[in-house]
């Protein structure tokens, strides 16, 4: 029979290990097991995240996989449905909005390094090609930034 998680020492379980010591404490499992909430009746979610986590085949990414991953993918794991496969790339997706600038609009561009710098953030990690138009006004501020093609490889 697997230990449970309420089985662990208070300060060994995730929730209560951010509550006292904050998130930097935690592993990667750990945040992820956060999120994914449940394991299965084997498993604890932490070893569930672990199991999402081995899924990263170019060990050089770090967690920036799961932006990459499909839903399918995370799903074939026992104890992510589609409920918590979608939930862990909602979390993907509020990664890669916080990096983002708050308002680019406000933004003025004197150089093309100015928008390589804002767009990279958004890019960084981009699997595809993606052509994009800046429009800006005659003070040099972005107007819109609008997606016009992609490619995926």
């Amino acid at each position: 029979m697997p230990i449970k998680i309420k089985e662990l020492p208070e300060l060994e379980r995730p929730y209560e290990k951010l509550q006292w010591y904050g998130e930097k404490a935690l592993s990667n499992a750990e945040l992820l097991a956060i999120i994914i909430k449940t394991g299965t009746k084997k498993e604890t979610s932490v070893q569930v995240a672990q199991k999402v986590l081995s899924l990263n085949n170019e060990q050089t990414e770090g967690i920036n996989f799961l932006r990459n991953i499909s839903l399918e993918e995370l799903m074939q794991i026992n104890g992510i449905g589609k409920v918590k496969a979608i939930q862990i790339k909602a979390i993907g997706e509020l990664a890669n909005r916080m990096t983002m600038p708050n308002n680019v609009k406000k933004i003025k561009i004197r150089t093309p390094a100015d928008l390589a710098n804002i767009m990279m953030e958004e890019l960084r990690f981009k699997k595809e090609e993606i052509v994009k138009v800046v429009i800006l006004n005659n003070k040099n501020e972005i107007i819109k930034i609008k997606d016009i093609a992609l490619r995926r490889n």
